[in-house]
């Protein structure tokens, strides 16, 4: 029997044991730490009974995923739960850009600047499921739609700046400028518009929903799904030399995907995998909040994930300053609050609230009140609702995981070269060049997120190899 071993837990690697456990491969996980899931991870982090998500927090993404749908993941204990908004960008004087599931809603709220967005995002949720298809796997690739992925790719490559001239109002500019930030880049940059294009467009057709339970729900339910088909699981155990096995698949950094295989991988392979940059950092504060957050703007109250940046002008400002190696003194903080979808994660009126701010890579500072101060700005008596606060600084995350460089939850800085060299050019990016050595991480196609689809893909690939 084909043997292999999947080093690293997180979703895409889990994702890939699944796919090759279900060809009948002997497959083994091997995960550093003591708990299984990487981003996918939840504990009671300051009061107890309220359950913290540790990373990935809302799941656009998960329940849009073409391999996730493909599971019976329901059967293993998952269970999506949506709030009644997606997301809500506030602005000052209790103005917001509201994000609901259902595009009339959002057009109607957005008054003036509804028939643009309508325009914009209605051909998109259209074909939603044909362009997943299309932008969930490597950027070269033979299109089964090329027509529709051209049209996505004519505007997608555009700086997220440039197609928000399109709306005359703040709220409708900021909504945009807070989807496309998920990008941890400059608004002003090319190719920051296909992520504020993609969110939007996950919104209105498959909408923002949270993991009932926390997101080791997802972790939970695949490593379920793995071992049912004959996989197997072990945790505490780092790699720090190449297994023995007919496949390697690295659910690890690019970095450590080079310093575990050594001189099995090609200089052809290795050369610009070396070249490999990180992204900015995250700064997470975890908040136990008693009677939940205090917003000004009523739809805030309802909404799974804000977006507190103000204009996309003061947005664009403080990713700049971060890309610089500055700390900005008004950073772009998302706050998700998943206990309004899921309130099993609270205890009595006392509710977790998850944070970070986008920080420069690395960031040795404290960033706790620069996040207190944003959410005041929309929630004027926000501090006086906290009853405990957990903070992990960058260099923390990465300590909790490995994968998470300098900070960087992302996978890599998501430059417009990057975002093509994911982490290479090639058709067949998850290939290291050596027979039997891949990665699946999220610094591969189609990047960060909770999706398994780098994972399914880069098992796909290397089935392939074998036959």
């Amino acid at each position: 029997m084909t043997s292999a071993v999947v080093v690293g837990s997180g979703p895409n690697g889990l994702a890939a044991a699944v796919v090759m456990a279900r060809a009948g491969i002997e497959v083994t996980v091997l995960e550093a730490e003591n708990e299984i899931g990487g981003g996918t991870r939840s504990a009671e982090l300051n009061v107890p009974g309220v359950l913290h998500d540790i990373c990935s927090a809302t799941h656009p993404t998960g329940v849009a995923s073409p391999f996730f749908r493909s599971l019976d993941l329901g059967r293993h204990g998952l269970e999506w739960l949506w709030p009644e908004v997606d997301a809500v960008h506030p602005l000052d004087g209790g103005r917001a850009g509201v994000l609901f599931s259902d595009l009339d809603r959002t057009v109607e709220g957005l008054g003036v600047d509804g028939k643009a967005w309508r325009k914009l995002y209605t051909p998109l949720v259209e074909h939603a499921d044909e362009l997943i298809a299309e932008i969930f796997g490597p950027v070269l690739h033979v299109p089964r739609h090329p027509i529709l992925l051209a049209k996505f790719g004519i505007r997608a490559l555009q700086p997220a700046s440039w197609l928000a001239r399109r709306w005359e109002t703040d709220e409708a500019r900021a909504l945009f400028a807070g989807l496309a930030a998920h990008a941890v880049h400059p608004l002003q940059r090319p190719t920051t518009g296909a992520l504020g294009m993609m969110f939007g467009m996950t919104s209105h057709a498959y909408g923002w929903p949270v993991a009932k339970g926390g997101s080791a729900s997802i972790a939970r339910a695949l490593a379920a799904d793995l071992i049912e088909h004959g996989g197997r699981i072990e945790t505490g155990h780092e790699v720090t030399e190449l297994p023995q096995t007919d496949i390697v698949m690295f659910d690890t950094s690019p970095s450590a995907a080079l310093r575990i295989a050594g001189d099995r991988i090609p200089g052809r392979v290795r050369r610009p995998i070396e070249r490999w940059r990180t992204g900015p950092a995250a700064y997470k504060v975890d908040f136990a909040v008693e009677g939940g957050v205090p917003w000004t703007n009523e739809w805030a109250h309802k909404a799974g994930t804000l977006h507190l940046g103000g204009t996309l002008e003061e947005l664009n400002h403080a990713e700049r300053e971060i890309h610089a190696g500055r700390m900005p003194e008004r950073p772009f903080v998302l706050l998700c609050q998943q206990y309004l979808a899921d309130p099993g994660r609270s205890v009595g009126d006392v509710h977790p609230v998850w944070s970070y701010a986008h920080v420069p890579t690395g960031y040795t500072g404290d960033a706790t009140e620069s996040v207190i101060r944003q959410i005041e700005r929309f929630a004027p008596g926000f501090r006086d609702r906290i009853i405990a606060t957990t903070v992990t600084t960058p260099q923390q995350l990465e300590e909790h995981n490995a994968n998470y460089i300098g900070g960087d939850i992302g996978g890599g800085a998501n430059g417009p070269k990057q975002l093509v060299m994911r982490p290479r050019l090639s058709p067949d990016p998850y290939s290291l060049g050596a027979k039997g050595l891949f990665i699946c991480s999220a610094s591969t196609p189609p990047g960060g997120g909770v999706h398994g689809m780098g994972g399914f893909h880069a098992a796909t690939s290397a089935i392939a190899q074998l036959s």
